[in-house]
């Protein structure tokens, strides 16, 4: 049986939903981020040397990184569900947000995080130092970069109801995380209606709410 190593609030939550809405089998083995420091436990590294989640053991087989995690998962059991017939203009999509994901829109919502923690986490005395840098750094690369890549998004869901079509994908599955995570660091519910509604949309599918049962509510750090 597929066993999901879940880290709470992270984005192995995606590939709870995926195996819902597949309906193939999977055990959950839990792990709770450090209350002080939010990372990740020690425990993580026996299963995978980076100790990160998500992490899927598939017999001897031991899956990481989540784009690589959905393809595999869909290739062994999707019997073609959840991704576009090939040399369609969807399948082009598909790709292209499968691997926008992680590799352009989550590098910037990792910097805002770690850059609002930044004034918290240093001595008093070099506090007023650290946030004029952190104003510095969020005004003039990462709000202007989050507004650009947020404005195509927005532009980009006014083509179809999901990411690569009107029919749910995996690039769907793999763009849910960032787009609550943009919600919530960067995004503006009125400024963005369509991401708005395509996370309300998420949030309303019945396999996406038994993975919640499953996996436990998903809190996104501010």
């Amino acid at each position: 049986m597929l066993i999901v190593h879940h880290l709470n609030n992270s984005r192995s939550q995606r590939l709870l939903w995926l195996l819902e809405e597949l309906g193939v089998a999977y055990r959950i083995e839990h792990y709770q981020r450090d209350a002080a420091t939010m990372l990740a436990p020690p425990s993580l590294k026996a299963v995978h040397p980076l100790g990160k989640s998500p992490v899927v053991s598939d017999g001897d087989a031991v899956l990481a990184e989540s784009g690589a995690l959905i393809e595999t998962l869909l290739e062994r059991y999707g019997n073609g569900r959840l991704i576009p017939a090939a040399g369609t203009p969807e399948r082009l999509r598909y790709i292209y947000w499968l691997h926008y994901a992680e590799g352009s829109l989550m590098p910037l919502m990792v910097m805002t995080l770690i850059f609002g923690q930044i004034p918290k986490r240093v001595p008093f005395v070099i506090r007023p130092i650290a946030k004029a840098i952190v104003r510095a750094v969020q005004t003039g690369f990462l709000k202007p970069n989050i507004k650009t890549h947020l404005d195509f998004i927005e532009q980009e869901l006014g083509r179809s109801t999901w990411f690569a079509g009107e029919a749910l994908t995996g690039a769907d599955i793999q763009m849910s995380f960032p787009m609550e995570v943009a919600l919530v660091r960067a995004g503006d519910a009125a400024a963005y209606p369509r991401i708005h509604a395509f996370v309300q949309r998420v949030r309303a599918m019945p396999s996406y709410q038994r993975a919640l049962e499953k996996g436990g509510p998903l809190q996104i750090l501010g």
